[in-house]
């Protein structure tokens, strides 16, 4: 047992080889497939010099699991892939299907081979007493075990909704779920319905939710900031640091919206004007028909919807003692200060679709010098030592 508590596992056994590869990436999101196309443009070929493993069962990341009545129209600034637009997608048809269409089709068009669906358990230091493992990172999955001299991680934060704990909770009668398990508003026909949450999530569930529900309520731990008025390249740079301070810090990272604040659109401005995102403060505990507050309000509900955000899924690199005493993986760009193979790509300040793009190329740059170092420093260490001739004195001595 580690000090992180997991279970170290034992040296791989020689029935179970590791494939030797130069990269693995995880994650075939769009940091996963940006650092795809940058290793394959610096003359890596999949299969051979680096893999890319999917846990999901088809191209899409985690869109292909968004609520279908998220229209590509409504999505918040989708940026194209590097090396190839997305053009001509219908602004009424489900970002799901639109963006896991586009991502099938640049996984064909630069040929990808990702592997999926395949589940990374863990990443471990690899065996130093073994020549095909010294120095290089133990990729453990479902179909095998991977020796890799570098890791690319993009594995985002859809796998891990992040479910508060409030007292009561497990008494309530009625339906709890998060966002990401959200069907759409159809289902909450009728229903009175309570959102938790203050992010950009909980506002679009609440406009779509109010159509349909007999009620609604918002409740958020803070007031919501309202951002009016453009969003420039400037907002966005000075965004994007605050967050990334925090990854320099080695705190878990926070969202872009956090810093930047919700924005005010038309939707948003209808919505206020009707009452819909009028916002209750945290309610102090759950009930079994609903939630209370210490000063005695309570509010009787069917459904509780929890649009508290996710946390990054990187539980799998636990073996590598990555984290810092707060939490979080210290970053410098995208590569782990902890250790120089591991890079972080979609984490923290990249996040988002643009600053996943320009991830996955800074991290692919970054591999290739220190596989560059790497094969450098082993030729020199097997190259002959050359020795002078010896001399004609020394020689009839």
């Amino acid at each position: 047992m580690n000090d992180y508590g997991v279970e170290e596992a034992g040296t791989v056994t020689a029935a179970e080889e590791p494939t030797p590869v130069d990269v693995v990436v995880i994650g075939a999101g769009q940091a996963g497939l940006s650092a795809a196309f940058h290793l394959r443009r610096t003359g890596l070929e999949p299969d051979r010099d680096f893999v890319v493993l999917d846990h999901a069962p088809r191209p899409g990341g985690a869109w292909q699991f968004r609520w279908p009545s998220l229209t590509y129209g409504k999505v918040h600034g989708m940026h194209a892939l590097p090396g190839m637009e997305l053009t001509g997608a219908d602004p009424v048809r489900p970002s799901s299907e639109v963006i896991g269409a586009y991502f099938d089709a640049y996984e064909q068009t630069f040929d990808l081979r990702i592997h999926r669906p395949v589940d990374v358990t863990a990443v471990r230091e690899g065996d130093r007493g073994r020549e095909d493992e010294a120095g290089r990172l133990l990729v453990e999955t479902s179909e095998g075990t991977y020796a890799t001299r570098a890791l690319i991680n993009a594995t985002g934060t859809w796998d891990r909704p992040f479910w508060p704990r409030y007292p009561g909770q497990e008494t309530f009668r009625g339906r709890q779920l998060h966002t990401a398990g959200y069907p759409g508003p159809e289902e909450f026909a009728g229903k009175r319905v309570l959102v938790v949450g203050g992010g950009a999530s909980g506002t679009q569930h609440l406009m779509e939710i109010a159509d349909v529900a007999a009620d609604t309520f918002w409740v958020t731990r803070r007031e919501p900031v309202w951002r009016d008025g453009p969003f420039g390249e400037m907002e966005g740079r000075a965004a994007v640091a605050l967050v990334e301070e925090r990854v320099r810090q080695g705190l878990p990272p926070k969202s872009v919206v956090s810093v930047t604040g919700l924005p005010l659109n038309d939707a948003i401005r209808a919505a206020r004007a009707r009452g819909i995102l009028d916002r209750l403060p945290m309610f102090d505990r759950i009930t079994p028909t609903g939630a209370a507050w210490d000063d005695g309000r309570t509010i009787d509900v069917d459904v509780i919807l929890w649009a508290t955000g996710f946390r990054a899924a990187i539980d799998h690199l636990t073996p590598l003692r990555l984290r810092e005493p707060g939490g979080g993986i210290r970053v410098e760009g995208t590569r782990a200060v902890r250790d120089e193979r591991v890079h972080l790509v979609g984490y923290g300040p990249s996040a988002s679709t643009i600053g996943a793009n320009r991830a996955g190329r800074a991290a692919v740059s970054d591999i290739r010098r220190l596989l560059r170092r790497e094969t450098t420093a082993a030729a020199t260490a097997t190259a002959p030592v050359a020795t002078a001739p010896a001399s004609p004195v020394a020689a009839s001595v």
